[in-house]
């Protein structure tokens, strides 16, 4: 299948090339647009010189964008991916409900817009294990299977548009929670005495255990060591979008706001750049 693909941060560099090892023909546009041409020169694909120019190019568009403004830019204008001639635009990053509905409103009459948000960490988009979320009916999906199948482990169809967004912020509200709680848990361990890998340990063990615990751990315990997987600031920026998606539902999450007030006060402390396993950094200093 001829694939456009807009953002080659983190994750989607690691999307696109599953892609082109499922042997879809990709491709590529980048606001850094180095970025673009040493990941086409690796893979042997086709750079866009603009969003409408990559529309153009297929007839799908995936976007891995990092927010609601940079999805919009990229989306809108003379020159966007909505001026070209794509038939069907996948945006896969963590989006508000809000602006799945302004690009479905503002999309090209007899153009599909689907949002199909991701689960996991760098790791799992290199591996092609990502958990896929799309906000549309399994009759949607299925022209878009090839390309699901080749980023992820498995696509769940929520059945409307939006709310593949809205359940990507109710997964990343608990992800954020169980972070903030495992930096709580550890430095509780650290004032009693326990080493942090003895703590990590009887963690690791226990019925509390995510699955991110596991493969987090490296980064935990020594983040400095490891490169950045998913920052402080995008999970503020997820847990701001949620706080705005449960006013507007009525929804009370008051741990939720615990976390985001947690991640603001980090943020304002300098760790926005720093991976979101740095909040157990951050903990530590506030423990006397």
């Amino acid at each position: 299948m001829h694939v456009g693909f807009a953002g080659l941060g983190r994750m989607g560099m690691h999307m696109v090339r599953n892609l082109s090892r499922a042997e879809h023909d990709v491709t590529l546009w980048n606001r850094s647009p180095a970025k673009a041409r040493d990941l086409a020169a690796e893979l042997g694909c086709a750079v866009a010189d603009s969003p409408s120019a990559l529309s153009n190019a297929a007839k799908v568009v995936v976007t891995m964008l990092a927010d609601d403004p940079s999805s919009q830019a990229v989306h809108d204008g003379a020159d966007g991916l909505f001026a070209g001639s794509a038939m069907t635009y996948v945006e896969m990053g963590t989006m508000s409900p809000d602006h799945i509905a302004w690009l479905a409103d503002h999309a090209p009459a007899g153009v599909r817009v689907i949002d199909a948000p991701v689960s996991g960490a760098t790791q799992a988009a290199a591996d092609a294990q990502l958990l896929i979320m799309a906000g549309c009916t399994p009759e949607d999906a299925a022209p878009l299977t090839p390309l699901f199948d080749a980023m992820g482990k498995e696509t769940l169809c929520l059945g409307q548009t939006g709310s593949g967004a809205v359940m990507k912020l109710a997964v990343n509200s608990l992800i954020h929670g169980i972070n903030q709680t495992l930096a709580e848990a550890m430095t509780l361990a650290e004032a009693a005495g326990i080493a942090p890998d003895t703590a990590f340990d009887v963690i690791e063990a226990s019925a509390a255990c995510a699955p991110m615990l596991k493969y987090r751990r490296p980064l935990y315990l020594n983040e400095a060591d490891h490169d950045v997987t998913f920052t402080v600031s995008l999970a503020r920026k997820d847990m701001e979008v949620m706080a705005q998606l449960a006013d507007r539902l009525g929804s009370k999450m008051p741990q939720g706001r615990t976390t985001l007030a947690k991640l603001i006060e980090a943020e304002a402390a300098g760790y926005g750049p720093r991976d979101m396993a740095s909040i157990l950094t951050f903990m530590r200093k506030e423990t006397p």
